[in-house]
């Protein structure tokens, strides 16, 4: 392992805004993010699979009174983006280490408000849609964790992906859905606020249109 992941690793073991295994709220947060770590009321918005966590910093800088958490298994991404959190002061913002299967481990029924994931891997091969995070078995966590009337958004170049996760929606308990297949020409381009992940640069410099949906939990 390089030095520089080491120094990440050892970062977020000392970071105060970074929750995994080795720390005893790892254990004890489900249902009391508002009380335990943000101290305040404010709606929780997570990030699913946030690697650096340019939307969750993103977000935390425009929205200071809505809580926003990034998850990810990899610590080494997380440890960057909690590093330019804690730099920035963002009191607003926390990661969680774990595995997205893992989710209800870590939130209570009805405890955040909204969901984004962007730019999964979409796991192209057929065998592998089981792993895709729109697949029914995650849809329903996601359900699960989300308030009444709760949204989720998906952002990702990949058109099978995307027509993946739309066909599951209705059937996963989502509705009032709304979509693009060209974010930056429709109608909601402001809905991305300018952030870009890693990815969404890379692969919108090649020429790929970037899709885009948001659903509510149906009520």
């Amino acid at each position: 392992m390089g030095r520089k992941k080491l120094e990440r690793f050892e970062f977020i073991r000392e970071s105060p805004i970074v929750l995994e295994p080795e720390k005893e709220i790892y254990r004890t947060i489900k249902g009391n993010w508002r009380k335990e770590f943000f101290k305040n009321n404010h709606p929780i918005v997570v990030e699913l699979a946030c690697g650096k966590g340019e939307y969750t910093i993103g977000l935390g800088r425009r929205f200071p009174d809505l809580n926003f958490i990034g998850v990810d298994r990899k610590g080494d991404r997380i440890g960057r983006g909690s590093q330019l959190a804690m730099e920035e002061g963002l009191s607003n913002v926390a990661f969680l280490r774990t595995d997205i299967h893992r989710i209800q481990e870590f939130f209570d029924e009805g405890e955040v408000n909204e969901i984004w994931i962007t730019f999964p891997d979409p796991q192209p091969r057929i065998k592998q849609s089981k792993n895709r995070l729109t697949h029914p078995r995650y849809l329903e966590l996601y359900r699960q964790i989300l308030v009444k009337g709760g949204t989720l958004h998906l952002k990702t170049d990949n058109d099978d992906f995307f027509d993946f996760s739309l066909g599951h929606l209705p059937a996963s308990g989502f509705q009032d859905v709304i979509s693009t297949r060209d974010l930056y020409n429709s109608e909601l381009n402001g809905v991305h606020l300018g952030i870009k992940t890693k990815f969404e640069e890379i692969f919108f410099k090649k020429g790929f249109s970037i899709k885009y949906l948001q659903c509510k939990k149906a009520v």
